[in-house]
């Protein structure tokens, strides 16, 4: 193989991992899935799963969401109880 076959071969080989990281799969728990799926369409569904946005609209929305995904969230470690109480206590 010449020396330009062997850096396109490399070149190739650190894309296509590259790629399959940032594919992966998010760990969802299966109670954040679960409890937070009415909450995902009604507020934050043009986000995709996993993406730092949708993590950020559902803090932004953390008020309207139900108790039940608030509480799948704390239970996964997503957001700290500390956390959600202190927005409660500022009216959020």
């Amino acid at each position: 193989m010449t020396r330009y076959g062997s850096k396109l071969l490399i070149a190739f080989v650190g894309i296509a991992c590259f790629t399959c990281q940032a594919q992966a799969a998010p760990d969802i728990t299966q109670a954040v899935s679960q409890d937070c799926r009415w909450d995902y369409h009604n507020f934050c569904s043009e986000y995709g799963i996993g993406s730092p946005l949708l993590n950020y609209c559902f803090r932004k929305n953390g008020a309207k969401l139900s108790r039940a995904c608030v509480n799948a969230l704390i239970q996964a470690g997503d957001v700290s109880k500390a956390y959600v109480q202190q927005r409660r206590k500022q009216g959020h």
